[in-house]
């Protein structure tokens, strides 16, 4: 369980969800951690967003396990911001070993009636966002000879919905820059790979927003009402998966062992992956 004792990992997008999985997995196996999240609504995403408590709860489970957190109010959108986090980790904690560019919203309209807003917010938060992180990391990592870094895409990265046209460009631009970048550092002991998550069970999609979209039949959808309709984007009769399912992946990426291993996608999606080539 010490696996990544002294190394120094950041995770965006880490009040909770995904996030906060991945810092507290990589916590209890060793690593200190410097983690952000916006903690601020968006009036063009249709559900709740991480909040400066859950931020605080993240930080209470991670230093529970004896490791050290940096963690601030930044938005991944924002360049400045996300270097000044990495040059504050570098200063207080000497590096960044292993980066996660998980930070990432859903944004649903079709597109014919997509506001140029809405686009704008899939776009810097999904995509725009994954470039500053990887920007703000990658010279330290070029410095000293070593890094990891893990993107989270989404099966949309792979495929297209309806309803979801700037989710899914946000996404299927996240593989393509996570393989260019994967060639850019090549040469420099820095793996990236990239994840493409199904449905997975955090408050991106159990909200009463998209239980409605999803069911338009019924004044107040359950969880059991939508369940069926999770479950067909699925091959396997799941409708959506653990957060720590994607965890392992992470973890699997930034190992020492996996130093051969850049440029890849791999589909945790229940089986979707069955449906789409490449």
């Amino acid at each position: 369980m010490e696996e990544f004792e002294g190394k120094v990992a950041l995770i965006t997008g880490a009040a909770r969800g995904q996030g906060r999985s991945h810092a507290v997995a990589f916590a209890e196996r060793g690593a200190d951690i410097v983690i952000c999240d916006r903690c601020e609504d968006s009036k063009s995403v249709f559900y709740p967003l991480g909040t400066e408590e859950e931020l605080a709860e993240t930080v209470r489970l991670v230093e529970a396990t004896g490791r050290k957190c940096i963690a601030v109010k930044a938005d991944t959108a924002d360049r400045a911001a996300m270097d000044d986090l990495v040059k504050r980790a570098e200063t207080e904690f000497g590096r960044v070993d292993i980066a996660v560019a998980n930070a990432g919203v859903s944004v649903a309209a079709p597109i014919q009636s997509m506001t140029s807003a809405q686009w704008n917010e899939a776009i810097n938060s999904n995509l725009t966002g994954v470039f500053n992180t990887l920007g703000a990391v990658s010279p330290g990592m070029i410095e000293r000879g070593y890094g990891r870094i893990v993107t989270i895409s989404s099966m949309l990265g792979r495929a297209g919905n309806t309803n979801m046209a700037a989710y899914a460009a946000s996404k299927w631009g996240v593989i393509g820059m996570t393989k260019s970048a994967a060639l850019d550092l090549a040469q420099n002991g820095i793996t990236v790979n990239a994840i493409a998550p199904g449905n997975i069970s955090t408050g991106m999609i159990h909200n009463k927003a998209l239980y409605s979209m999803m069911r338009p039949d019924l004044e107040e959808p359950t969880m059991d009402d939508v369940a069926p309709v999770f479950q067909s984007l699925h091959a396997q009769p799941v409708p959506w998966l653990d957060p720590f399912e994607i965890t392992r992946a992470v973890l699997f990426f930034a190992a020492e062992a996996s130093a051969h291993i850049s440029g890849t996608v791999l589909p945790i999606d229940a089986g979707n992956a069955a449906r789409v080539t490449g």
